[in-house]
This record gives structure tokens, C-alpha cells and sequence, in this order.
């Protein structure tokens, strides 16, 4: 798995490059920034990707792309499974949790991504409102700059995790 992140890094300084078309009107399309602190047993990652995701945290589809377009990695989820494919073959997990440990080394909240880039919390679990958007799942998640396409989301707990989303024009 190293070796994905290895190639999502590449493209860290790049994310405004290229994205994939959309597919149909169902696909939020965008470009995003991923940074994860050090831990006590990793090294600081981060990447950068053009993505784009359909569904909602019971079923759904990511799929991810380099600045120039080219597939690094796809996620399909479903109740009790979590598929990854990055272009070495498909792995297998029970939950969305495992499967985002195992690509980057911590759990994100893919479940509830399909909501915070729609601007509203996530309905699996509970949420205070914040100046900038809300707090859920011990996440800040800043929705105020989603009329010109940026969400960002950063978990404070070590290691640090920072998401920035740049929608396209015709997701927001």
C-alpha cells in the first residue's frame, strides 16, 4: 500500500491539473488535498487526487485519479463490504473504516463524505454546530467557503488529518 501512496503524493502539488469528466449528473467531482501528520509507527503522508463520488455511507463509489487523469484507485462500499482497487488487484474489507487504515494508515470518515461535501452533517451519528460549519465523528468540518467549492475537514487527534475539497462548478 505504500507504493499507492507513494503515487497519490506525486501529484501533492498538482491538484489543480486535470479531473476526469463526470459520468452523469449522480458523481460529485472535484479535487482533493489529504494531509496525515506522523504517527508512532508512519511517517507524515499526503496526496493529492481528482475524485469523484457517488452514493451516500451505506453505498457508494470513490474513485480517484492522478493530476493527469489517469485511475490510482477506486472504492466500492455496500452494507458489510468495502472494495479497493488500486491497480494491483482488489482487496476486500468489513467496513469503510479498514478499508481507509489500510490505503493511508488511519481511518477517515468515508461514510459520511457524500454529506459533509453536500455542506450538511453525516445522519449516522450525532453533530454540534460550529461558526464554520460542524464538529461530527471528532472531525471540524468548515462548510462557510461551499458556495465557491472548498470544504475543508481536520481531526485535531494524533496524528492530525487535513481534507481539502475544491468541488467543480457543477457540484456544488
Amino acid at each position: 500500500m505504500r507504493g499507492l501512496l507513494a503515487a497519490l503524493a506525486v501529484g501533492a502539488l498538482l491538484a489543480g491539473c486535470a479531473t476526469p469528466p463526470r459520468e452523469s449528473a449522480d458523481w460529485t467531482v472535484g479535487r482533493l488535498s489529504l494531509r496525515v501528520d506522523a504517527g508512532e509507527a508512519q511517517a507524515a503522508q499526503s496526496l493529492s487526487a481528482g475524485f469523484e463520488l457517488r452514493g451516500d455511507g451505506r453505498e457508494g463509489e470513490l474513485r480517484l485519479s492522478t493530476p493527469l487523469g489517469n485511475r490510482m484507485a477506486e472504492a466500492r462500499w455496500s452494507p458489510g463490504s468495502a472494495v479497493l482497487d488500486d491497480g494491483r488487484g482488489e482487496r476486500r474489507f468489513a467496513t469503510l473504516d479498514e478499508l481507509s487504515r489500510a490505503a493511508l494508515g488511519e481511518p477517515l470518515p468515508l461514510a459520511a463524505l457524500p454529506d459533509w461535501l453536500a455542506g450538511r452533517p453525516w445522519p449516522g451519528a450525532a453533530h454540534a454546530t460550529t461558526a464554520e460549519g460542524f464538529e461530527q465523528l471528532g472531525w471540524q468540518v468548515a462548510t462557510a467557503r461551499r458556495a465557491d467549492g472548498v470544504v475543508e475537514a481536520r481531526r485535531a487527534a494524533p496524528p492530525a488529518v487535513w481534507l481539502r475539497v475544491r468541488l467543480e462548478e457543477a457540484a456544488r
